[in-house]
């Protein structure tokens, strides 16, 4: 029998205040592309967008939930940072540069696990950073109509850094239950009195790696605008029913088999509050437009098709013109 483990990260979901502002953060200074404008299936009254690469390959999904909150207020049991793959040291650099024109403060580049990372926020909090790759993962697929040139575009997710209070009931729910393995630590870039421990994914790299971050000393976080609702790793499509069946069969409480019609999904809530999916490559998000024209205008899975015209009605449209992205960034 085929061992199951994941195979790097699938997408992150993060919550803003303001889809419209974070549209057009993602696409114009980070030069993401929109590859599905949609409404959250289990509230329908938020958007969900989701950004990646040219042909929204799995691994490189950044997607958000549009609710309309406060801040978070940081801290523990929370996934802390989000980092985003880069090709080089000069595309590092080029970033650098590119984020300081648009106004976002970027810490010093400095190195962690010897590999160049770019550290930010986006103007909701949203702790974010660019790692340089070493070529790892999926080879890359840039977007002709991003405003970043193709060299530097960004190639998917890197590593995902969750804090939590103490290290050993996560680090065995991602060794026992999904796989993973250990691969050394680093001092906390933000309390180097504490530690970070990396877990990675088969042989690991930027693409497959979650680094937790283990501090006792803060309080519980207050999800809000700039959190990470969750995070999901990547399973083969064959895989998702044996997956389905070794959850069941350790006797945890999961969110069963949910079909979310661009990939399947199966939800788990590790012991110290971390929700964790499971999401399969396919069918993917061009099951139901046209690769050329992904995200430009809304899409709903099937079940929802009989309730559009009351869902839009509750929706905010979106100004969107992918066309115009390298010109309004001239």
């Amino acid at each position: 029998m085929t061992t199951l483990i994941p195979h790097g990260l699938h997408h992150v979901t993060a919550v803003t205040a303001n889809a419209q502002a974070n549209l057009d953060f993602y696409t114009r200074v980070l030069g993401l592309r929109m590859v599905k404008q949609t409404v959250n299936q289990d509230d329908v009254s938020a958007y969900h967008l989701f950004f990646a690469d040219g042909v929204g390959s799995p691994g490189s999904d950044l997607t958000f939930f549009e609710w309309r909150l406060p801040r978070q207020q940081r801290g523990n049991n929370e996934i802390s940072r989000t980092s985003l793959r880069v090709a080089s040291q000069e595309s590092l650099e080029w970033w650098a540069a590119w984020l300081k024109q648009h106004g976002v403060q970027a810490e010093p580049i400095t190195e962690i696990l010897d590999r160049p990372t770019l550290r930010f926020e986006d103007p909701e909090g949203q702790r974010l950073a660019l790692v340089v790759d070493g070529g790892l993962g999926d080879p890359a697929h840039p977007w002709d109509l991003s405003p970043v040139p193709a060299e530097h575009q960004i190639r998917g997710l890197g590593p995902s850094e969750l804090t939590i209070p103490s290290l050993f009931p996560t680090s065995q729910v991602l060794s026992k239950v999904y796989g993973l393995t250990a691969a050394g630590s680093y001092p906390d870039p933000e309390s180097p009195a504490h530690t970070v421990h990396v877990f990675q994914m088969g042989e690991g790299g930027a693409h497959a790696e979650l680094h937790l971050r283990v501090r006792p000393d803060l309080k519980p976080a207050q999800s809000g605008a700039g959190a990470v609702h969750h995070l999901a790793l990547r399973v083969r499509d064959e895989d998702y029913r044996a997956w389905h069946l070794k959850l069941s069969g350790l006797g945890l409480r999961t969110s069963g088999e949910v079909d979310r019609h661009w990939f399947r999904s199966i939800y788990f809530r590790e012991p110290q509050g971390i929700l964790i999916e499971l999401a399969t490559d396919g069918p993917g998000f061009a099951t139901d437009e046209p690769l050329e024209t992904l995200g430009e205008k809304v899409v709903m899975a099937p079940f929802l098709e009989p309730h559009r015209a009351q869902i839009e009605a509750g929706l905010t449209p979106l100004k969107y013109d992918p066309r115009s992205l390298k010109e309004q960034n001239a």
